[in-house]
């Protein structure tokens, strides 16, 4: 994890090395201070000359403005290296999670990587910054503390290994009470960031149903159970500061009392009252040093989960990789599945898609159709790689899919899916994602294609009108005709519609279909359709059911031939005769 993690340190090496070297530096000279105010105390004690009072004050106070500026620059190194790896950390996330396959995408929620690119990521970083602040900072200290200590009162140290193992023992037990709590707020925070989503795309569903009341519970029950837990860790880890106060005044007043004693009695050896200061400051800076490895230790803890979650996103391999020398053109535009069988997962005993043999000659348009879940697009994500075969092989123009490069593969083909997806931003920039290049001219004849210039032409931006996320503001027809203009524009060699003309009606349906034959002649074009309507016209149709192919053959074929066929065309042709009545 470590190792994984570190990779995105990157350019801010420089910077988390500086750090630390800036630290001992601000340590060392913090604990020579004391040493130096004991001279001073003892010299106004004894009286002595203003010239020695004034030589201690002046290198006090150049040593403190070398600390004070050795923290400031610190303080700078160590956020510009925080900040700066907790960035490169988000960037890699957002690329490796780009590279994924659908099978990949599908192991992790939207929810989660929400969570773990925002709150994980941020827990990261704090935590990066404190291992190089205080946990450089609070083991330097102790260790010169305790050296000073020996120094100045070697007889009064017991007083520490008195005080410091009940400060110990106390952070370890709220640490170790404390821990399995991180555990399941993260888990709570992905399932909170999982109903607000849901919640929000559902708005429509929820409202339409009054289901305000019922969401509300739910996500109040959730966001309960987050609180407690929050509550339980909080309360824990504010025993530190009760528990620490304890253990400084208990310490001040073993120490006063003793030495105070050692003070009074005619020894040669005895303490002096600036002695008495100096291990009064540094028995200060041993507890601040061990409460700040307590808080270290705690941030750490809470990041190592964060981190284990982030390194699961970052080492989890596309399951879809191209070949050691992959082809990156297409000789031609054919299709041919063999013997293709295909399951999403490896653990699913039952097959998606079972013995599928199938040729589709270059620039033939092919119509499926078929009841619910009989895996028409299962069968054509599997055209693009967007996964792979379970058994056999789909060539595209005569080799192997899996020989090509994906990019290049996929850059020949586009799919128009069923899902409508238009992402925040202007109709122009929506429908150039396929087409950076395109002119304004090659735009507008995409969308005269698309039926889509008549409804663009009455926006008073036009082709600049902002589309909200996920084009919320457009009704359902408006979008799956934007969509197509932008598979349109990018003029692939095979073209997939997956339902896609589903929300417009039968006449501007008739219109496209018109296009997708006198337009594109030279494109495959297969057409995934739950009317025949809008598939009568392919040179063949595919009727499927359960996975498999039950006929395949020109609308007039399969009307005579086929009884499911004539059955769903029959029923189908009833509703739009009641529909004209």
């Amino acid at each position: 994890m470590i190792a994984e993690l570190s990779k995105s340190i990157r350019e801010y090496k420089t910077v988390s090395l500086l750090t630390p070297l800036l630290v001992s530096l601000e340590v060392v000279i913090e604990c020579i201070l004391p040493s130096i105010i004991a001279l001073l105390i003892n010299q106004v004690k004894i009286g002595g000359e203003i010239h020695l009072l004034f030589r201690y004050s002046l290198f006090a106070f150049i040593l403190l403005s070398i600390s004070f500026l050795a923290g400031i620059l610190a303080g700078e190194t160590s956020a510009v290296a925080s900040c700066g790896f907790a960035k490169n950390l988000r960037k890699d996330m957002f690329h490796h999670i780009q590279s994924y396959s659908f099978e990949n995408i599908e192991k992790f929620p939207a929810s989660s990587l929400i969570t773990r690119m925002t709150t994980d990521v941020s827990n990261l970083q704090n935590a990066y910054m404190a291992i190089l602040r205080t946990a450089i900072r609070a083991p330097l200290m102790l260790i010169f503390s305790f050296i000073m200590v020996f120094i100045l009162g070697a007889k009064l140290v017991w007083i520490f290994f008195v005080v410091i193992p009940v400060l110990a023992m106390g952070l370890i037990l709220i640490i170790r009470k404390a821990f399995p709590f991180f555990q399941k707020i993260f888990i709570q925070y992905d399932s909170m960031n999982n109903l607000v989503q849901e919640n929000i795309k559902s708005m429509r569903v929820i409202k339409s149903y009054v289901r305000e009341e019922y969401e509300e519970k739910k996500f109040n029950l959730t966001i309960h159970e987050l609180c407690t837990d929050s509550i339980k860790v909080r309360s824990l880890l504010a025993f530190t500061n009760p528990l620490m106060q304890f253990c400084i005044y208990t310490m001040t007043v073993l120490l006063l009392f003793f030495a105070s004693y050692r003070i009074t009695l005619p020894q040669e050896d005895n303490f002096n009252i600036g002695q008495l200061s100096s291990l009064l400051i540094y028995s200060l800076m041993i507890l601040n040093s061990f409460m700040a490895l307590s808080m270290v230790f705690v941030m750490i803890s809470m990041s190592v989960e964060s981190g284990k979650r982030i390194t699961e996103v970052l080492i989890e391999k596309n399951l879809l990789s191209n070949p050691e020398n992959p082809i990156f053109s297409l000789k031609d535009n054919s299709i041919i599945f063999e013997n293709v069988s295909f399951q999403y997962s490896k653990k699913s005993k039952k097959k998606i898609l079972t013995n599928i043999n199938l040729r589709i000659n270059a620039g033939e348009t092919i119509g499926i159709i078929g009841s619910t879940g009989s895996a028409k697009s299962s069968l054509i994500q599997l055209i693009p790689r967007l996964y792979d075969v379970t058994e056999g092989s789909i060539k595209v123009g005569g080799v192997d899919i899996r020989k090509y490069d994906i990019t290049a593969l996929r850059n020949q083909i586009v799919i128009v899916l069923q899902k409508n997806t238009l992402f925040a931003g202007s109709i122009r920039e929506n429908l150039c994602i396929g087409e950076e290049s395109a002119t304004e001219q090659e735009i507008k004849k995409a969308c005269q294609l698309a039926q889509a210039d008549k409804f663009i032409s009455h926006f008073q931006k036009g082709y600049d009108t902002w589309i909200e996320q996920g084009g919320s503001n457009l009704s359902g027809g408006q979008k799956q005709r934007l969509c197509l203009a932008r598979a349109f524009l990018k003029n692939p060699k095979i073209l997939i519609l997956d339902d896609a003309t589903s929300a417009v009606d039968t006449k501007t349906d008739r219109l496209i279909q018109t296009v997708l034959s006198s337009s594109f002649p030279e494109t495959t074009k297969i057409i995934v359709a739950q009317r025949i309507a809008s598939i009568e016209h392919a040179d063949r149709i595919i009727l499927m059911e359960h996975g498999h192919i039950q006929a395949i053959g020109t609308h007039r074929q399969l009307l005579s031939e086929n009884q499911n066929y004539r059955e769903i065309y029959i029923s189908q042709k009833r509703m739009e005769d009641g529909n004209e009545d």
